[in-house]
């Protein structure tokens, strides 16, 4: 079977036999995108502490037969992440001491984020939960309850995120259950989604799931996650518009990554592609210190003089919010103004 047969078919299945057929093993993925695996420093153990999980519909966006192609080093487990790098830590952004309730973080004023499920359809090796507990605090039937209820006795939230892993895998029922009691809390006035699905698994986004949304009562706002404008193939785009058809507002935060998007051409060219599609670039996030990710960190200096590099030739709104957590701060940090609130 040809590489084109294979893909045709496996396109033609809906968004779970396509996220069953994801790549899980190193070998099958470098065979399929042509790489001979002796070649490539990716050691079984950096696999085995964090599964690789890569689905076809992202797989196919990588140039075949280069090692060093921007979408591929986002997912390809590699000797340095076993190595243990001083200030890189399991939690990096403070998440278990932000647990309100199990399931819900509350760092900030005014919205909180469910960890509505734990898992996600590809696993990237930058990933801030990648060490995460999630069985322990991810919202469970009970938990859910719980969670609600800690969010309808404070009148201050007025804003939901789902999160997660990623909330597009919960199915439709439990998807559209979850939304239906966020929407009987009368002080919160939107929910946000946070998902990476929409770009890596755009068959998600069918017309039940659109149904269900666009009768949502609550200001809907969908954050897709995005680093490289190679991502953005046509099922995507399709998938992006179908959002923005149904009321649906789109933002895209990035992570800035070593050798995926540190040049400021590749940022400058992921924005006008974004808005291109209708999505607003809205974050471009340092590195979150986690351990296991200290290859892909680039520097504050580096960062500011690519901000600076692409407001020279962007327009304001085209140019992302250069961004830090910290654990424990009140608000995400401007890069280049740690005192402003974003």
């Amino acid at each position: 079977m040809t590489d084109n047969t294979y893909e045709s078919e496996h396109f033609a299945q809906n968004w779970q036999q396509q996220l069953s057929g994801a790549f899980t093993r190193t070998e099958d993925l470098c065979e399929y995108l042509q790489l001979p695996l002796g070649q490539l420093p990716s050691p079984l153990a950096a696999s085995q502490n964090f599964p690789l999980r890569v689905p076809l519909s992202f797989a196919a966006s990588i140039e075949k037969g280069n090692p060093n192609d921007p979408l591929l080093r986002q997912v390809l487990p590699i000797a340095d992440e076993q190595l243990t790098v001083l200030g890189f830590g399991n939690d990096p952004v403070g998440d278990l001491a932000a647990l309100a309730e199990i399931g819900v973080l509350h760092k900030y004023h005014g919205r909180v984020l469910l960890i509505s499920i734990g898992t996600c359809a590809i696993n990237c090796r930058y990933c801030f939960r990648r060490n995460f507990p999630y069985a322990d605090v991810q919202l469970g039937k009970q938990k859910q309850q719980a969670a609600l209820n800690y969010i309808t006795a404070d009148t201050s939230i007025t804003e939901v995120i789902l999160s997660g892993g990623d909330p597009l895998l919960l199915n439709d029922r439990q998807l559209g259950e979850l939304l239906e009691q966020i929407n009987q809390i009368t002080h919160v006035k939107r929910i946000r989604i946070h998902s990476r699905l929409p770009i890596v698994l755009p068959a998600r986004i069918t017309d039940n799931l659109l149904e269900l949304l666009a009768k949502n009562s609550k200001t809907l706002v969908m954050v897709v996650h995005c680093n490289h404008a190679n991502e953005l193939n046509p099922r995507v785009a399709s998938a992006l518009s179908r959002l923005q058809q149904h009321g649906i507002t789109v933002f895209n935060q990035a992570v800035l990554l070593k050798g995926v998007n540190d040049e400021a051409l590749t940022l400058c060219t992921l924005s006008e592609s974004l808005f291109a599609l209708g999505v607003i670039p809205y974050y471009l996030h340092l590195l979150d210190k986690v351990q296991g990710a200290a290859h892909f960190e680039v520097s504050r200096d580096r960062a500011l003089a690519l901000l600076k590099a692409l407001q020279t030739v962007l327009p304001g709104y085209l140019v992302p919010k250069l961004v830090t957590e910290q654990a424990g701060a009140a608000f995400k940090q401007y890069v280049n103004n740690g005192s402003d609130n974003c």
